[in-house]
């Protein structure tokens, strides 16, 4: 899709966004991608139309620059477009629409038993893996005092967007979720990311999403994001060096990069029944790291289980900086 000046849209391009958009149907996928990214499965659902016409419904909607869609193993998710003058076009057509509407409405809440089935599926598998992750939660600090130091970790500066890098069960987003414009996770587990779409839908955080990906080779445009969290992560890696180094790319100028794990411990078990590849991180393993990224390290903290607690292994925060910003502004001249 091009654009003319000041992000306008050519006549040609914007004929074709708002042919895309003036169907019945087509209408109603924009209105419910709106509330939550979905399958064509999910749509067939809600719509109760065939699978061949509601794909082909999303492959206009998709080349007109309205909606976005991207993969997660075998299935495909769309959400509304987020930049460029498609997006534009999507939210000013459903900022005029009523929410009230009958049509909309009954769409509403057949999305509702959607996502009622997708909270059942993520409650399963928790249950299903609640005893193993509590034995390694108790093994350390408690998550309480984590988030503690993580918010204070990046207290001192206000950021609008946040990529966090293995999401699991996505709480990163939710912690930060209130205070940001754009939240995005990325991780490989199916599993794992249909807890945290099921997290992020119960706390109405519309603006954060979560998809599968690479960490050694990040879907995402260089300088596209604010902060960059690594949270208990590195562990699982062979290769922790790349992973921040691909981390540091898609820093903006001046954005932070927060790395979040082990220090080192004993507890072998965790490599031979959980699949973690390290065993916790010396301070300056991750700190050589992030500064071969060029990043500038500024923050080290190691947190410590509480006395008479059942917890073993210490937890480290690192905290580096993009310092481009810094290079690019000018020094202040002195007045004789």
């Amino acid at each position: 899709m091009v654009l003319g000046d000041s992000g306008r849209l050519g006549f040609e391009a914007l004929n074709v966004a708002l042919k895309a958009a003036g169907e019945e149907t087509r209408l109603r996928v924009l209105a419910l991608l709106a509330e939550a990214e979905l399958t064509v499965s999910d749509l067939t659902d809600i719509l109760r139309q065939s699978q061949p016409r509601i794909s082909r419904h999303l492959k206009l909607l998709v080349e007109a620059g309205l909606i976005e869609r991207f993969r997660e193993g075998t299935w495909a998710f769309f959400r509304l477009a987020e930049h460029g003058g498609g997006a534009d076009v999507a939210h000013a057509l459903l900022d005029r629409l009523n929410p009230a509407d009958p049509v909309i409405a009954r769409d509403r809440d057949r999305l509702a038993d959607v996502r009622a089935a997708r909270a059942a599926a993520a409650q399963a598998y928790f249950r299903e893996h609640a005893v193993e992750w509590d034995r390694i939660r108790n093994l350390h600090v408690a998550d309480e005092a984590v988030e503690e130091a993580i918010r204070a970790a990046l207290a001192d500066k206000p950021f609008r967007s946040l990529l966090d890098l293995g999401t699991g069960t996505g709480r990163m987003l939710e912690l930060f979720g209130p205070h940001l414009e754009r939240g995005l996770g990325l991780d490989l587990s199916l599993d794992m990311l249909l807890l945290a779409r099921d997290r992020l839908e119960r706390a109405g955080l519309k603006h954060c999403s979560v998809r599968q990906g690479d960490l050694y080779d990040l879907p995402i445009a260089a300088d596209s994001f604010d902060v960059v969290i690594l949270h208990q992560v590195l562990h699982f890696l062979d290769d922790g060096a790349r992973a921040i180094k691909e981390a540091a790319r898609v820093l903006r100028p001046g954005g932070r990069l927060l790395v979040v794990d082990f220090a080192p411990h004993e507890q072998e078990f965790l490599r031979e029944q959980f699949a973690h590849r390290r065993l916790g991180f010396a301070p300056e393993t991750v700190t050589q790291w992030m500064t071969a990224s060029g990043l500038e390290p500024v923050l080290h903290r190691s947190l410590s289980p509480e006395p008479g607690s059942d917890g073993k292994i210490a937890v480290s925060l690192w905290l580096a900086r993009d310092v481009r910003a810094l290079m690019a502004t000018p020094k202040r001249r002195e007045v004789a």
